[in-house]
């Protein structure tokens, strides 16, 4: 590489008319007026023209060799566009660069869609060249908003007094609902890790060791059904505090939400956000993710749905099973109530945000005390030995002293795409699966060998 980069084209606008600068990337069209060429060339930030007249450029020939999406690097003078020429909607739009050297760094086929045209490729067609896909301006921006809003929440959390840990990727099977990706051990023959759902069990052990205020950008993988706000792996803001109630958690998330807003689109969201029992919205609006933005007049309407029930029948299996997750605390209010026929009246302390019709957040104040958990767990007629397997651990932590303590979740996936107008989830991760679970691009999932299978005492029946 002869020439190396001395500007981004992002920091050109600064740069005193008259200058010499080098500018790397990708050229994105290319126009030919005669003895004179004009190119665009496109780095991350944004797009430059470049003009390349024979008598100023030393090596103008490779101008004419040059086609779309070949990796150059140019050297040049910044000038002023000429009048009538100006284009706002670039951040570059006010000047241009008269070229002094072309160095081709690397060529490139002719691509199988255009970059940012007029007709979007089909979706297998985008997936199997993501790598192209994504030099696409919408997909870029996607991402980088992406990018703030993790920013913003760290920001945010960390001045609150919460602290970034790590949980395992490779941890116990104890499934709370979607089917778990299970992962065979090599060195502990028939027996499994699973990927975790997501770091429940593990952020309430944090609380038990006394690190008070928790979060994590948390990868989760739950084999599901797929749709268009689904994935098998997807990205959370995980989020656990002791010594909380609800109003806590609540303050909490919309200071999050606020930020994210002002940070990422310059956006005034208002606070606090409406609450609504469950009852209320099932009753008024037919759902629990009611879309309140016609009544409200809101680019973006929150709702906290609360007093959710703590259980739910289960009619196939003949039992009580949980509305959200084993670890949710009862409504102190009902507790009596597990002791009668009742169930179906108990309310939680869990509790979801909704923005625009979509849940966006989900969590509660967790049971903290061992008897509770363990008289839950009797409702849902888990045998102790399940408990003991699935969840023992986690009961024998209770035992040495757990703090009160709370938390939620929020999709990042889809809170990005409901900030960049998305329909769909897939647009804000950089690679996606499709809805049957493949990565096009790598093709996977793919077979293995039989000796990898044997080296897991694994055989396949199929």
């Amino acid at each position: 590489m002869r020439l190396k980069r001395t500007h981004t084209t992002a920091q050109l606008p600064d740069v005193e008319i008259g200058s010499e600068v080098v500018v790397c990337g990708w050229i994105h069209r290319r126009r030919d007026h005669g003895k004179i060429t004009f190119f665009d060339i496109r780095d991350r930030w944004g797009l430059l023209q470049v003009v390349i007249v024979p008598s100023e450029c030393e090596n103008h020939e490779l101008a004419k060799d040059c086609r779309s999406e070949f990796v150059a690097a140019i050297k040049g003078i910044i000038n002023k566009r000429p009048k009538g020429t100006i284009n706002p909607k670039l951040i570059t739009g006010e000047i241009e660069m008269l070229a002094k050297d072309i160095e081709i760094l690397n060529e490139a086929e002719t691509p199988p869609f255009e970059i940012d045209g007029d007709t979007e490729p089909g979706e297998d067609v985008r997936l199997r060249y993501r790598y192209i896909d994504l030099r696409q301006e919408k997909l870029k921006n996607n991402l980088i908003a992406k990018h703030r809003a993790m920013q913003s929440m760290r920001n945010t959390l960390s001045e609150m007094g919460y602290i970034e840990l790590e949980t395992p990727f490779l941890t116990k099977s104890t499934p709370e609902g979607a089917r778990d990706y299970l992962v065979p051990s090599r060195v502990n023959p028939g027996k499994f890790y699973a990927l975790p759902q997501s770091p429940q069990i593990f952020k309430q052990l944090f609380m038990v060791a006394g690190f008070d205020r928790y979060f994590q950008i948390a990868r989760c993988f739950r084999d599901e059904d797929l749709r268009a706000d689904r994935q098998p792996e997807f990205t959370q803001i995980d989020i656990e505090a002791s010594f909380v109630d609800q109003d806590d958690i609540f303050k909490m998330s919309e200071e999050l939400m606020k930020n994210v807003f002002k940070e990422v689109l310059n956006i005034e969201i208002k606070i606090p956000f409406r609450r609504m029992s469950y009852e209320e919205a099932v009753e008024k609006y037919g759902t629990d993710k009611p879309d309140l933005r016609q009544e409200t007049g809101d680019e973006f309407s929150f709702l906290w749905v609360v007093d959710f029930p703590l259980f739910k029948y289960d009619e196939e299996e003949e039992r009580w099973v949980s509305e959200h997750h084993p670890f949710t605390s009862p409504n102190p209010d009902d507790l009596h109530l597990l002791e009668t026929e009742g169930l179906d009246k108990v309310r939680s302390l869990s509790y979801d945000l909704v923005v625009n019709g979509n849940e966006l957040g989900s969590g509660s104040i967790r049971i903290h005390n061992p008897q509770l958990q363990e008289k839950i767990f009797s409702i849902l007629k888990l045998a102790k030995e399940e408990i003991d397997r699935k969840f023992g651990f986690l009961i024998q932590a209770f035992k040495y002293g757990a703090p009160p303590h709370g938390g939620i979740a929020f999709g990042l996936d889809r809170l990005t795409a409901i900030m960049q107008g998305e329909d769909s989830i897939r647009d804000v991760i950089a690679f996606p699966k499709t809805q049957k679970a493949q990565c096009l691009l790598t093709n996977a999932p793919s077979p293995v060998s039989e000796k990898q299978l044997k080296e897991l005492n694994i055989k396949l029946d199929i």
